[in-house]
């Protein structure tokens, strides 16, 4: 087909199979199926949860020697593979072969159902589910499966509870990193979500989208008691506490119950005599 030449006739066996496209190991778990053995033993990994690589600097363990190898210049800092064009350094080769297309503007990889073109396979791969809808990697813990591998790795945080983002300002941690940027703007006060109809800046999207209904007068939120509607649900949330008598804001100081914790806010300064509005 393309005459590459191989040292062994089973190497030549397994090349010709990116000409046929014969994936001839299948997956007994989700029937999955490969072109070579050793991917379809690192994708059982995927099933067992087993992680048989640790690393010797911090422990953390990986189900590929590979992903190893690639984590441990992250306490190196080791950069062996310089860009010609640039003089930019990579940690692994395939960062660098992924980097020199941007010289060269070549996207070899084409979605045959819409035709948008990738750098990557991989990145072609994922696009791909967006079109089959697809989620090929499980949780072990509760069998929720998901796109992207980095989803199912953040959802495995709220099984184990780690949080490996920590803030360094006031030491607080987060499972993820976007919510660890998002923390970050309440010291900052950093506000990059502004509002296209009156202008006014929002540390956090969410905001902005609750904001923003108080142009259109949106109120999602309908009470299942009487119908009144609200445009926040934790509007909502206050509200049905009426309907129930719940008063889960104690005083400390008297006792005295409150439906809403801005109500035992205001209260308790009639025991300090504080007067915080000039």
């Amino acid at each position: 087909e393309c005459g590459k030449c191989f040292a062994h006739k089973s190497d030549l066996v397994r090349h010709n199979r990116s000409h046929t496209g014969e994936k001839p190991f299948p997956c007994s778990e989700c029937g999955k199926c490969f072109t070579q053995k050793s991917q379809l033993v690192t994708h059982q990994q995927s099933h067992t949860g087993e992680k048989p690589f640790p690393c010797s600097e911090c422990g953390k363990c990986f189900a590929q020697k590979s992903d190893l190898v690639r984590h441990q210049q992250s306490h190196t800092g080791e950069k062996p593979f310089p860009c010609y064009e640039c003089g930019k350094c990579f940690a692994q080769k395939s960062l660098l072969v992924i980097h020199q297309k941007s010289h060269t503007g070549e996207n070899p990889f084409s979605c045959s159902e819409c035709r948008k073109c990738f750098t990557r396979k991989s990145q072609l791969a994922t696009h791909q589910r967006t079109h089959t809808g697809e989620k090929p990697f499980p949780c072990s813990e509760c069998g929720k499966c998901f796109a992207h591998k980095s989803d199912l790795v953040k959802h495995y945080r709220s099984h184990t509870g780690e949080k490996p983002f920590p803030c360094a300002e006031c030491g607080k941690c987060f499972a993820r990193k976007s919510d660890l940027v998002e923390h970050q703007r309440s010291h900052t006060g950093e506000k990059p979500f502004s509002c296209s109809e009156c202008g006014k800046y929002f540390s956090w999207k969410s905001q902005l989208a609750t904001h923003q209904k108080s142009h259109t007068d949106e109120k999602p939120f309908p009470c299942s008691e009487c119908g009144k509607c609200f445009a926040q649900k934790s509007h909502l949330v206050k509200h049905q506490k009426s309907h129930t008598d719940e008063k889960p804001f104690p005083c400390s100081e008297c006792g005295k119950c409150f439906a809403q914790k801005s109500h035992l806010v205001k209260h308790h300064r009639s025991h300090t005599g504080d007067k915080p509005f000039l």
